[in-house]
């Protein structure tokens, strides 16, 4: 367990904490707690590339805290009545934000499977994109901007068309192009 996986763990035990303060209308601490999240994300990544510190682990654990954290979010601002009018955000939206990442899962699973327990899958330009401005979204809605309607509509186009490009990915791995 090294640093970098630590800072994935972390992020993984801040997920309840964010939901917990979503809940009891504590978007101060909300605001915190996923600037925090977000912080470790980028860090990790950053301290295993250069630290030489990659690991299965930190590969399999990262992006599921990732789906973790921004999942719940969605859902948090789309579901959890009560909430301010600013941060009532579509159902569509956490709907495409799972759907790609739960397309994503399988695709991944299934690419395991058919390739002997050899996995090599690694984020695109255009999924990095996509994390980043659901990243965005989330703090943009907590910091009341006027604007998140537009925003959490361009994040999720940039979703659809990061989930497209991984399954053009997938079904080219699948189809034996390895």
């Amino acid at each position: 367990m090294n640093w970098a996986n630590r800072m994935t763990v972390l992020r993984i035990i801040l997920v309840p904490v964010f939901i917990l303060t979503i809940l009891y209308f504590r978007l101060d601490l909300a605001l915190v707690v996923f600037i925090i999240a977000a912080i470790t994300d980028g860090l990790d990544g950053y301290i295993a590339r250069t630290r030489k510190m990659k690991t299965q682990l930190g590969a399999i654990l990262d992006p599921i805290a990732d789906k973790m954290l921004i999942g719940s979010a969605f859902i948090s601002f789309s579901l959890v009545s009560g909430l301010p009018m600013y941060l009532k955000m579509p159902v569509y939206v956490p709907i495409v934000v799972i759907s790609r990442d739960v397309i994503i899962m399988i695709g991944v699973g299934l690419i395991y499977l058919l390739n002997d327990g050899k996995l090599d899958v690694k984020p695109t330009i255009i999924s990095k994109i996509t994390t980043f401005l659901q990243m965005i979204t989330i703090i943009a809605l907590l910091l009341k901007f006027y604007y998140s309607n537009w925003l959490w509509n361009i994040t999720t186009v940039f979703t659809i068309i990061s989930g497209l490009d991984y399954l053009r990915i997938g079904s080219g791995k699948i189809n034996g192009k390895f």
